[in-house]
């Protein structure tokens, strides 16, 4: 056997172990098919009317999270968009499910900020804000990237890097991965 032939099979004697124990390793943890993501958890937010709202008030209801930016030119407008479309698809059983748009920039979306952008979407969208320590808590849960850009328009008009991901949460709290259709109708 060649020198090179015995390190290709000692290179994919190595990989395929390094996947064995990364599956072993996300199974023991809960994932996989029946698990359950560990995506989601407590939060304590204000709302666009200036009132505080934790996760727990949202427990009872299916919840469509999104993070972003009411700044934002183009991607956030999209996805709350989609999310309204969702509902709009959903017909009455729409009532069951809560649309909430959590900022990932605190020092602009002020409530009242919050108070004049959110009605542009739906009626029933909740947008929350609070601390830069709260944001950070709650995008670190749901595993949101955000970051604010460093480009050309630095300054007061900066634009944020961000995840864009619509959250679907079960009225326990928990990810779901599967279609609002199949399991609420």
């Amino acid at each position: 056997m060649t020198d090179r032939k015995l390190t290709m099979i000692v290179g994919i004697f190595f990989a395929v172990a390094a996947l064995a124990a990364i599956v072993a390793v996300y199974a023991w943890r809960g994932g996989g098919a029946g698990g359950i993501a560990s995506i989601g958890g407590p939060f304590a937010l204000v709302d666009q009317d200036g009132r505080g709202r934790t996760d727990a008030d949202f427990r009872g209801r299916y919840t469509m999270i999104y993070f972003g930016y009411t700044f934002c030119p183009d991607v956030c407008p999209t996805a709350l968009s989609d999310m309204i479309v969702a509902l709009d698809e959903l017909g009455p059983l729409a009532a069951r499910v809560q649309p909430i748009f959590i900022t990932i920039d605190p020092a602009r979306d002020t409530v009242e900020k919050l108070k004049t952008y959110v009605p542009n979407f739906h009626p029933r969208l909740i947008g929350l804000s609070g601390s830069e320590a709260q944001i950070t808590a709650v995008a670190k849960a749901y595993r949101v990237y955000y970051a604010k850009s460093e480009g050309p328009k630095a300054g007061a008009d900066y634009l944020m890097d961000h995840s864009s991901v619509i959250y679907l949460m079960d009225p326990g709290g928990r990810y779901l991965t599967q279609r609002l259709r199949d399991l609420i109708s």
